[in-house]
């Protein structure tokens, strides 16, 4: 898999789009509350890769999904993303001060803001969906991909199981199925969201889950990589937080080369789910290579 100008443009524009989608999703700084406002300006709009919203539209773009439709599933997925990274934050989670190069919602505010602006940022994904220029089947769709891919039996779900196993040692299936709803979920959604959009059919929308899957526990096992590798100035956030708090890791189980290996047997996993799209699938190819090469 190789990234190209072609791809840099269309990463760009899209990158664009989902930034202004943003913009107009979010409350006016200026406006009342004021606080809570700006702490959810703070968490969405200070950067970070975009990987879940560039997904919706890589995805939308292999059945030719119009991008303006792309916008709201690509701004929703983000802003449910940028929640749950400032709750994960939280002293009572993962105890961070920063994210994204600059300090955590909960220290740039407080405690009590960073949980409601949470909170917000939860509601108002699901008010752009129900809220998007799209037909009322779709939004449903989209609605109920999201809400499964962010409860109990996904993200929050897999945070449940990460909090339970703090300090204790993880077998690695456990570990898998731990990563398959904190981080996989979401990714998994984004790819089904541009999808539905384009009316893909069942076979399909199964072809296009093990892509994501595979994306998805790919994610982790760099993001296990780079907090052993890089410094907390590479990373954006602190580093080496996996083995203070004696978590399980990919590198922990597998050792640094078994982790290494196994990145390269989820980027053939993608490849070969990916093979059946010919070249219409490059820009999801391109997002896959750099998932697994990204240096934060």
């Amino acid at each position: 898999m190789a990234t190209d100008d072609g791809f840099a443009a269309r990463s760009s524009a899209w990158t664009a789009r989902v930034e202004a989608a943003l913009q107009r999703a979010l409350p006016a700084a200026q406006s009342e509350p004021q606080r809570l406002h700006a702490a959810m300006r703070h968490a969405v709009l200070a950067g970070g890769k975009r990987m879940r919203p560039l997904l919706v539209y890589a995805t939308g773009a292999l059945f030719d999904a119009d991008d303006a439709l792309l916008d709201a599933p690509a701004a929703a997925v983000e802003l449910i993303h940028a929640y749950s990274l400032v709750h994960d934050d939280l002293p009572a989670m993962d105890d961070d001060d920063l994210r994204r190069g600059q300090p955590t919602v909960h220290i740039a505010f407080d405690e009590a803001t960073a949980i409601l602006a949470g909170d917000a940022l939860q509601t108002r994904a699901f008010e752009v969906l129900a809220q998007a220029g799209a037909p009322a089947a779709l939004r449903v769709e989209w609605l109920a991909a999201l809400a499964a891919a962010s409860g109990a039996s996904g993200m929050c779900g897999g945070q449940a199981l990460d909090i339970d196993a703090t300090g204790a040692s993880q077998a690695l299936e456990a570990l898998q199925r731990m990563h398959a709803l904190k981080t996989g979920a979401l990714i998994r959604a984004a790819v089904r969201m541009g999808a539905m959009a384009g009316n893909a059919d069942t076979d399909t929308l199964s072809r296009l889950d093990g892509f994501a899957s595979a994306l998805g526990l790919a994610f982790q096992v760099r993001d296990d990589i780079l907090d052993v590798e890089a410094s907390s100035e590479q990373l954006g956030k602190t580093a080496g937080k996996d083995a203070a708090q004696a978590k399980s890791t990919y590198p922990a189980l597998l050792g640094m080369a078994g982790a290494k290996a196994k990145l390269d047997e989820l980027a053939r996993a993608m490849q070969a789910a990916l093979v059946p799209f010919g070249p219409r699938a490059d820009a999801l190819k391109a997002l896959g290579e750099l998932a697994i090469n990204r240096s934060h």
